[in-house]
């Protein structure tokens, strides 16, 4: 950054007094809190949290250095839970991600599949290794349950990415096909009733603790 561009000293001192008053802020909403769901406490964490990571790029840019703490954003936590008292119904909503990293061995599952049901997968034709792969991930996908793939990944071919399961309360059930053209639109994070995270990330931060926890976010 050039001279011209850098925060001044005052900047940097305002941005130190905003974290100090937004630290107060947040201990006192913390002393008062009426809930485990406080709104009061969770606007106040992201006042703290962003005072704390304005100050700390004013901080670097003006003097290249850094705070020795950290604040994770809003985004690393469930908001407040603002559903219904009684859910009269859930949305599940899953998202599982895959590596193809052993073509052949998916696309003769896919052979396979198609072998024994000819006319129900009468489309796939592969004319070379390599080739097919969106046929045969088609092909496979028609076939199995989400669940059984993923207890039986390896043997297609494929290795687990992150994933995430979203239980989130309604009302009622919406009308049939209502949502299916566009089916994780109305995916809110104030609506869920808990949620499990599995990722690779969770087991290298449960390699340096002692006391490992699951890896999942969960509300309950």
């Amino acid at each position: 950054m050039s001279d011209a561009a850098q925060p001044t000293a005052a900047e940097v001192r305002a941005a130190a007094d905003a974290v100090k008053t937004a630290l107060d802020r947040h201990l006192e909403a913390v002393e008062r809190r009426t809930g485990d769901d406080d709104p009061a406490v969770y606007d106040a964490f992201n006042a703290l949290a962003a005072a704390a990571e304005v100050y700390d790029e004013l901080l670097y840019d003006r003097y290249d250095e850094v705070t020795p703490f950290e604040i994770p954003g809003a985004d690393d936590s469930l908001p407040p839970y603002a559903g219904p008292e009684e859910p009269h119904a859930v949305s599940v909503l899953i998202r599982r991600d895959y590596a193809v990293v052993e073509p052949p061995r998916l696309l003769a599952q896919a052979r396979r599949l198609a072998d024994l049901d000819p006319e129900g997968h009468d489309s796939f034709a592969v004319p070379a290794v390599g080739a097919g792969v969106h046929a045969a991930l088609g092909v496979l996908f028609g076939e199995y349950e989400a669940d059984e793939i993923a207890s039986r990944h390896k043997e297609f071919g494929l290795e687990e990415g992150d994933s995430t399961l979203w239980v989130s309360a309604v009302e009622e059930l919406p009308e049939p096909g209502e949502w299916l053209g566009a089916p994780f639109d109305d995916a809110d994070p104030a609506l869920v009733v808990c949620r499990f995270d599995v990722s690779a990330v969770f087991d290298e931060e449960d390699d340096a603790d002692e006391d490992p926890e699951p890896s999942a976010v969960e509300r309950v």
